[in-house]
């Protein structure tokens, strides 16, 4: 595993520069967000989103998945719940992403 954090998304041995203070490997966080109990999943994807830049974000998500998940997810998004909020209300204002729970 190498030792320090990266932007490297695409390499799955890196440590995620947005995981400084939980250091896990690509790898590793992909498989959490898909394995663990759904409160750590719903914790791992806030921080995501909180973290991370937006751009990466897509590497480990889907809109839809963070679409359907949003009431789970908003409060723990701090001071980038806004940021999302206007993202995804937009993406489904121009039906990019359906509806919830759909």
């Amino acid at each position: 595993m190498d030792k320090f954090l990266s932007t490297d998304m695409d390499t799955v041995s890196t440590i995620p520069y947005f995981l400084w203070d939980e250091p896990m490997t690509v790898a590793e966080l992909k498989r959490r967000l898909t394995s663990a109990s759904m409160a750590e999943q719903t914790r791992l994807l806030a921080k995501l989103l909180r973290e991370a830049r937006d751009t990466d974000v897509w590497k480990f998500t889907t809109p839809e998945e963070v679409w359907r998940r949003w009431n789970e997810l908003a409060p723990q998004l701090g001071r980038r719940r806004g940021f999302w909020e206007f993202l995804l209300q937009r993406w489904r204002e121009e039906k990019l992403i359906g509806e919830r729970g759909a």
